[in-house]
C-alpha cells in the first residue's frame, strides 16, 4: 500500500482508534511522525509511544490516551496542509485553535512544534494539523 501522505495517515489511524477504544494504533515509522507523537505526548493528548527496530521498516506504536469512563483525551483532529496545497504561516498569523483549547502543530525551521511555542520563539512554518 503506498501512502502519499503519512502524516494524514497517522492521524486516521489515530482517530479510528479512539472511535473503536482501541489501546494502541501501530504505523509505519518516520522521523516526522516520532516528532509529532513527541509533541502530542507532551501535551498530553497520548499516553505514550515507541518505535521498534525492526528491519526494513521501523514501526510506531501509540498508546492512546483515555480520561475516566473510557473517553478519549483527543475530541478532535484536522489535517491541514496537504501535499497538494501547503499551508504556510507568519509567526503574527498561526492560528488559534477552539480559542486556545486546542493545539496548532507547525513544522519549523527548529523541528515540529505547538503554534504556542512557535510563536513565542519568533518562528513560522508549516501548519501540519489541529488537535483539541
Amino acid at each position: 500500500m503506498v501512502v502519499t501522505d503519512p502524516i494524514a495517515d497517522m492521524l486516521t489511524r489515530m482517530k479510528n482508534g479512539l472511535m473503536t477504544r482501541k489501546r494502541y494504533v501501530v504505523m509505519p515509522s518516520s522521523k516526522l511522525k516520532v516528532e509529532v507523537a513527541r509533541v502530542l505526548r507532551a501535551e498530553g493528548f497520548i499516553e505514550h509511544f515507541d518505535v521498534s527496530r525492526d528491519r526494513p521498516q521501523p514501526l510506531l506504536r501509540i498508546q492512546l490516551k483515555y480520561s475516566e469512563g473510557n473517553r478519549p483525551v483527543v475530541s478532535g483532529i484536522q489535517r491541514v496542509s496537504k501535499p497538494g496545497k501547503r499551508v504556510y504561516t507568519k509567526r503574527q498569523e498561526i492560528p488559534l485553535v477552539l480559542s486556545g483549547m486546542g493545539i496548532a502543530l507547525l513544522s519549523t525551521p527548529r523541528g515540529v512544534m505547538t503554534g504556542k511555542k512557535a510563536y513565542r520563539l519568533g518562528l513560522g512554518g508549516e501548519v501540519l494539523c489541529f488537535v483539541w
